[in-house]
This record gives C-alpha cells, sequence and structure tokens, in this order.
C-alpha cells in the first residue's frame, strides 16, 4: 500500500492518538522521527497500522463475529505458533491467533470464534493456555460499541507481507460505520470518542479537507524551488533574506566552500550564486538600471550609420604671440561681401568654409578648453593650434599649452606667427620644438609647422588646408540621426532672455523644442541662433549653437543630452544635485606622498604624475630628470610639466585635472595657488636641496615615508621699510598681512615667489618693547639672524617645525 507525504501528526490525528504514542511505536520497531512533520515510508505506516489494529480493531471484529457465529458452537481453536523475522522489527505478536478465513468464518472451526490468549506467567512457550467457552449469543449484536470485550490479537507473522487491502474490505463489509475512507486514498478510522458524538462529523471532514489542501499547496511551494536576483555585489545578509534563509545557514555554506565571511561582509556574484543553488535556490542575474541608463541613449553607432564631421579646433600658445589676430582674421575673411559692419561674435565657437569643408573654432582660452572641461570628461578638441611667435619663440605659457595638448592626446600644429618681421627666426622656434617633442616634419617628424603672419595674411590658408588634411587622416565621424549630446562650451544669465547656454553638438542631431539636460540643468529649447546669430531649426553634428530655455545655467564643460521624458529628466536632475551635495561633503581622494605607498600596493596607482617648478631652468631639468629616473616595475613617474617660476593657479588646476603632485624647488606658491590647492586637496612639496625631494619620492614609492617634522605656517608678513640701526644691523618694517610672528619661529625670505634666505629671528619688536607675537593687522620690526638683503615687498613667512608622532 503506498502513502503519499503522511505525516507523524497526521496518523495521530487520524487514529485519535496523541502524537508521543506514535512517536513511542516507531521508537520501538522502526527509527525515531525527528519531529512530529517527518513523512512516513510504507513500511513504517505498516508497522503503525498493524500495531494499531492488534490493539485497538480486534474488540470490534471480535464482537462482530461472536454476532454472526452460529449458536452452541464455542471451541476455540488452539493457537497456532511461528516467528518468522522478515529482517525488520516487529511489533509485539503474542503466541499468534489465525487470521479469520474469508466468509467472516473464524478458522479453526466452523462457528468457532476466535478467543483472546494470553498465557499466564511462567507457561512454557508453544503450550496452548487454557480458556474459557465464551456464552453463546442470545441476539445479534447491534451495538457493538456499548461493550468491552477483551482485547485480541491477530498473528499476521505467518503472512509474511499484511494484505491490507484484503483486511479493510472485510473490516469494512462487517462494520462500515467504523470504516471512513479519505479523499486522497489514506483509510481514515474514526475513534470511538469522536464516533460516539457522531453530530461534527461534517463539519470535521470540511476542515481536514481544508487542512489536506493546504498541506498540498505547501509542498508545491516546496517543490518549486525559489527564484533569486543577485547583483554583481551583494551583502552576505541581504543574501539570507531574499532565500529566506538564517544568515546561519548562508555562512556555514560558506564556510563550506571555503569562503570566511560574516553577515556584513560583501561576496561577488559568482560567490553568492553557488551558495544559493547550494541551498536549492534558482538563480538570476540582477540587472539594476538607473534613471540615466534609462533616460541617456548611450548605444553605439553602426559603422553603416556614421557621417563625416567638421573637425573642432582650439587656438592655444603664450599672450602676445597672435592667438587673437589669427582668429579675428580667419573669422573677418570669412565673410561674405555686403554684409555690412561684418559679424558681431556673440557665441564662444564659429564655423568657416575651407574649400567647402567646415572647421569649428573655440574662441575660448586654451587652459580652459583643456583644464575645465578635462576635469569633467569632455573631450571635445579635436585638433589644437599652438600659436608661436617667430621673434620670441617658445615661453611659459607655450610649455603648459603643449603639456595640455599632449595629455588630451590630440594632434597639435604649430603656427610660427609673426613672420612678417625682420627678426623672425622660424628655425630657432622649430629646434626649440624639439626639446618638447614636436620634431617638424621637415626634420623627419609628424607635427606640422606652418610659418604664418596673422597680420597680413601669409600663410592662413596653408593652414587652414593643414588642419582638413589632419582631419581627413583622424576620419571624424559622426551618427545625426538621433538624439543629440555634445558640450557646454559657456554659459551665462542674461538678464532679458534668462540662461543662456552655447552648445558644441558632438552626435545626433538638436532641435527646437527638444528637451536637454545638462549636468544639473534642465529646460526646452526654446530658441536656437548660429554664430552668425541666424535662427536655426536644427543643429548637427559639430555645429556650435546658442540655446535658451533653461531652468538654470548649466557648468562650462557639463555633457548635455537631448531626451524624451522631461519628468524623468528632472528626476534624474534632483538626483545629480543629492550625488554632488555628498560628493562635496566627503573628502576628495587624491594623491599624496603619505599614502603612496598603499595606493600602489592595492594596485590604484600605475602612473605618478609630478609638476615641478624651480627657480631656475637647470634646476627644474635637473629635478624632473632625478625624478624620472625613480621609475620602477610597479609604478611610472611621469612629470606632466617642468617650468621656472613660483606656483600659481594654472599649476594647480593641471594637477587637479592629471591628479598630480606638485614639487617645488626653491619657489613658493602664491595665495590663489595656495586657495586651489587646498580647497581641491593638491599634495604640494616644497624643497630647498634636491637630494631631500629624491630622498623623500623614493621613500614614499618604497613605502617608507615617515616625516618626523612637519611645517606649520604661523603668518605672512609684509616689508614696507627697511632701516639700517647701528650697532644691531639691519631691521625690517613690516605690517602682519595674515596670522601671527613669533619670536621663536623661523622664517623664509620670498621674492617674486622666489625663496631667497632661510633662517631664524634674530628680533621682534613693536615700538622700542621686544614682543613675543605680533597679530595680523599690527606693524612690527623685524631682525634677520646672519642675513641683511632685505628689500621693500619682500614678503616674510613665519613657520615653526612640529614633530609628528609616527
Amino acid at each position: 500500500m503506498s502513502f503519499e507525504k503522511y505525516r507523524v501528526h497526521e496518523v495521530a490525528k487520524d487514529f485519535g492518538k496523541q502524537t508521543k504514542e506514535i512517536t513511542q511505536i516507531l521508537t520501538q520497531y522502526a527509527t525515531t522521527p525527528k519531529n512530529h512533520m517527518q513523512v512516513l515510508e510504507d513500511n513504517e505506516l505498516s508497522i503503525i497500522f498493524e500495531y494499531l489494529t492488534q490493539n485497538n480493531q480486534v474488540a470490534d471484529l471480535q464482537a462482530a463475529l461472536a454476532a454472526t457465529a452460529p449458536k452452541g458452537e464455542g471451541k476455540a481453536p488452539k493457537n497456532n505458533q511461528g516467528s518468522r523475522d522478515n529482517g525488520r522489527k516487529q511489533p509485539p505478536q503474542n503466541q499468534g491467533q489465525k487470521r479469520p478465513a474469508e466468509g467472516g468464518k473464524p478458522a479453526g472451526g466452523k462457528g468457532e470464534a476466535p478467543k483472546q490468549d494470553r498465557p499466564p506467567k511462567g507457561e512454557h512457550k508453544g503450550e496452548a493456555p487454557k480458556e474459557k467457552a465464551p456464552q453463546p449469543a442470545k441476539q445479534p449484536v447491534n451495538h457493538p460499541t456499548t461493550r468491552v470485550p477483551e482485547k485480541k490479537l491477530v498473528d499476521t507473522r505467518k503472512a509474511g507481507n499484511v494484505n491490507l487491502a484484503r483486511y479493510d474490505e472485510h473490516l469494512e463489509t462487517l462494520a462500515p460505520e467504523r470504516a471512513n475512507k479519505m479523499q486522497s486514498g489514506k483509510q481514515k478510522i474514526q475513534s470511538r470518542g469522536n464516533h460516539r458524538k457522531g453530530g461534527n462529523f461534517g463539519n470535521k471532514r470540511k476542515q481536514e479537507e481544508q487542512d489536506r489542501m493546504r498541506r498540498l499547496q505547501l509542498e508545491i511551494a516546496k517543490k518549486t524551488p525559489l527564484t533569486v536576483k543577485i547583483p554583481d555585489e551583494i551583502g552576505v545578509g541581504e543574501l539570507a533574506s531574499r532565500m529566506k534563509k538564517t544568515g546561519a545557514e548562508v555562512v556555514k555554506c560558506l564556510i563550506k566552500n571555503g569562503i570566511m565571511a560574516s553577515l556584513s561582509d560583501i561576496i561577488d556574484y559568482d560567490t553568492a550564486a553557488l551558495v544559493a543553488m547550494d541551498l536549492g535556490c534558482k538563480v538570476e542575474k540582477e540587472i539594476i538600471v538607473t534613471i540615466e541608463e534609462k533616460l541617456i541613449d548611450t548605444a553605439e553607432d553602426k559603422e553603416e550609420d556614421l557621417l563625416p564631421r567638421a573637425p573642432v579646433v582650439v587656438v592655444m600658445g603664450h599672450v602676445d604671440h597672435g592667438k587673437t589676430s589669427l582668429l579675428d582674421y580667419i573669422r573677418h575673411s570669412q565673410v561674405a561681401e555686403g554684409e555690412a559692419g561684418g559679424i558681431t561674435q556673440h557665441i564662444g565657437a564659429y564655423q568657416v568654409e575651407v574649400n567647402g569643408s567646415p572647421i569649428t573654432f573655440l574662441d575660448t582660452p586654451g587652459h580652459e578648453a583643456f583644464t575645465a572641461m578635462r576635469a569633467r570628461g569632455a573631450m571635445i578638441t579635436d585638433i589644437a593650434i599652438l600659436v608661436v611667435a617667430a621673434d620670441d619663440g617658445i615661453m611659459p605659457q607655450t610649455i603648459e599649452s603643449i603639456n595640455h595638448a599632449k595629455a588630451a592626446e590630440i594632434p597639435v600644429i604649430v603656427a610660427i606667427n609673426k613672420m612678417d618681421k625682420p627678426e623672425a627666426n622660424p628655425d630657432r622656434v622649430k629646434q626649440q620644438l624639439t626639446e618638447y617633442g614636436l620634431v617638424p616634419e621637415e626634420w623627419g617628424g609628424e607635427t606640422i609647422c606652418c610659418p604664418i603672419s596673422a597680420k597680413t595674411g601669409l600663410g592662413i590658408d596653408n593652414l587652414l588646408e593643414m588642419v582638413v588634411l589632419t582631419a581627413e587622416m583622424r576620419e571624424l565621424k559622426a551618427n545625426p540621426n538621433r538624439s543629440a549630446h555634445g558640450a557646454v562650451i559657456e554659459a551665462r544669465l542674461d538678464k532679458g532672455r534668462g540662461p543662456v547656454a552655447t552648445l558644441l553638438v558632438q552626435n545626433g542631431t538638436l532641435r527646437q523644442g527638444d528637451v536637454i539636460i545638462a549636468g544639473t540643468a534642465v529646460g526646452r529649447v526654446r530658441a536656437m541662433t548660429n554664430a552668425k546669430g541666424q535662427k536655426i531649426q536644427s543643429a548637427g553634428p559639430s555645429v556650435p549653437v546658442e540655446i535658451t530655455g533653461m531652468g538654470e545655467v548649466p557648468g562650462a564643460g557639463d555633457d548635455f543630452h537631448a531626451v524624451d521624458d522631461e519628468r524623468m529628466a528632472r528626476e534624474l536632475v534632483e538626483q545629480r544635485k543629492h550625488e554632488n551635495k555628498m560628493a562635496a561633503s566627503a573628502a576628495t581622494q587624491k594623491v599624496t606622498l603619505d599614502d603612496l605607498f598603499s595606493q600602489i600596493q592595492q594596485g590604484e596607482l600605475k602612473d605618478l604624475n609630478i609638476i615641478v617648478k624651480a627657480d631656475v631652468q637647470g634646476s627644474a631639468e635637473a629635478v624632473k630628470a632625478s625624478l624620472e629616473k625613480l621609475t620602477n616595475e610597479e609604478v611610472r613617474v611621469r612629470v606632466i610639466h617642468c617650468a621656472v617660476g613660483a606656483i600659481n593657479e594654472s599649476d594647480v588646476m593641471l594637477a587637479t585635472t592629471s591628479n598630480a603632485i606638485i614639487v617645488g624647488f626653491n619657489v613658493r606658491p602664491d595665495a590663489n595657488a595656495k586657495d586651489t590647492a587646498a580647497r581641491n586637496q593638491v599634495d604640494m612639496r616644497m624643497y630647498r636641496v634636491i637630494y631631500d625631494c629624491i630622498n623623500e619620492m623614493e621613500a614614499a614609492m618604497k613605502g617608507m615615508l615617515a616625516p618626523k617634522f612637519k611645517e606649520v605656517a604661523l603668518g605672512t608678513a609684509e616689508v614696507r621699510e627697511v632701516y639700517k640701526i647701528t650697532g644691531v644691523g639691519i631691521v625690517a618694517g613690516c605690517y602682519i598681512t595674515d596670522g601671527k610672528v613669533q619670536r621663536n619661529a623661523q622664517i623664509r625670505l620670498v621674492r617674486d615667489g622666489i625663496v631667497i634666505h632661510e633662517g631664524v629671528l634674530s628680533s621682534l619688536q613693536r615700538f622700542k618693547d621686544a614682543v613675543k607675537e605680533v597679530a595680523q593687522g599690527y606693524e612690527c620690526g623685524i631682525g634677520i639672524e646672519k642675513y641683511s638683503d632685505i628689500k621693500v615687498g619682500d614678503v616674510i613667512e613665519a613657520f615653526i617645525m612640529e614633530q609628528i608622532e609616527v
């Protein structure tokens, strides 16, 4: 007989027994169940059924047989004994009685009812005990439950496997009111107590049917594996929650797989998937789609959809070398005749035509085009024109421009300007260019050099042709048939029109009425004008336009995207504002010498970018060469900028965008540079001995940097008068501009950003009194020990060295 999912507590309930009674039967004759919910096997159910049949149902059967037996016959048959061990524990069976034969006749004789045999104490096994013959029944017993006969045990051991189905059929024939079959096919026998009640039979059956359906649903739910969605990374506790398991189970499974993790640890997708499958769950990869991914189309363009676009060119160079003159000549030479008064340039970009090929020029300072925009990740320029005066040659800002262009990894075309001057020397310019890695084409290099004159127009057509040729070599392409995206070149707040932004479309086509999002600004394009001030309806790739309709002024260098859903765009803007606020409150991680080794160990740093500023060119070159020699297998030292002079704001901006360290050799930062460095957390190191610089950098790379002293700035004083006092020497009449000056402080004398002297104070006085310190806003007299070369305008910096606990 086969039973499906029949549990211990269900058997107990069906037979009107307590669960512990069923548990005791199983413990004695089979195995102890784990709990009341354990599903029983067929052999275990057979044991329970045999036991309960022999100990409970025989009485009913006896009454039924007695009622049908002929009168006068009452001799009991002798008991047969037999013991067969079928390889499993058998229930306790007294010296056996034969199973009732078919047709209702008791075994052993006609009309003889079998009797309960209970051998007396001390009787030998195998001997049949004496029995008293029962009195013949005068009339059939209609209510067998009213009498309590002696218990009778049926010996089923000779039969081997008991034919329960046959027995059940016989019992049902004899006592149908005592047997009730469940709809599921399991036999369910009502207990005497429930049968006596009889009134709640219908309600109880309905309740049992509901319980059965609930159990069935629970079993189906258990058979269906739970589907768990797992992202790229997930916490152990979160994984346990999603799998509806305890944290202990998940941690145990992780340990079994050789991973020591606690509930708060983060594990990767592969590990989490392995654990989930071990615990019987079905795994799916969770793909988290952000608002930005839903809103902004970042799909790659197909090759067949790309069309050629105009190059975007920026003009860079030193002050007064002719950048503005070159741009003016190009712009005005392209004005069609008959346009009175020429063109008034309102936006920071414009397009010109060269033999039918358009070129877009950015009319913005070269440094802004690279530093501010590169800091935001907007690489909007394709070609850089480097303007160098033929009479002056390479100058400090020219070097900065070269370094910016190299950092942006774009080709450089050199325009050697002022060729109309008699002192022009283009060969000297070319020679200087080779020192910075720009080798002219005629000398076997790759840099195009075009001699021009922005004043007379000499060579400008050739320069533009070279720009077009370089653009063709780069095969610049874009897809005009998609939603527009590009960069904000500049933006301002106009009193009459509100926020006005100049945009450069880099891909797609921008149309009037489009909803655009730029950084933390969102709006709809109400009006769009081109470089000539003409209203246009659409703008394709590499076309600069000025638009109105933004909700607020976007930042220069921000990316802009044309989107379809304005509501979602505003939601994204709010999210970005919140992220910016959180980022501003969190400390920005910049490269410093103190944590350089840890970043190298974690594999976060491959290149160490350094900006070198020194007092003289020889020192700068020496420091640069010495630092670059420190390159090893783990980290490469790159000096991205090397120049002479004080550290200025441009150096700090370059260090910010390039994540570089500034090394100053005998120079100091100016006030703006100091503030900008503090704001952007740029590490600046000042040295007077080159070996100190090299040793400290090397120690940092090896993880041995342990400075014992730290310089703490106290204040600065400006020298306004210089007095020569007999017997004392030179005394500087100073005004304290910042902080305070203490008598025990060390001082540094700075002239035009260059450190002239370092020493200690010999005296600090106010009027005729020697004082310990003088605060900001007061005047004082300062004497420097063993030094007298002080001039009006010099700056005295006071500082002390504090010991750092290592």
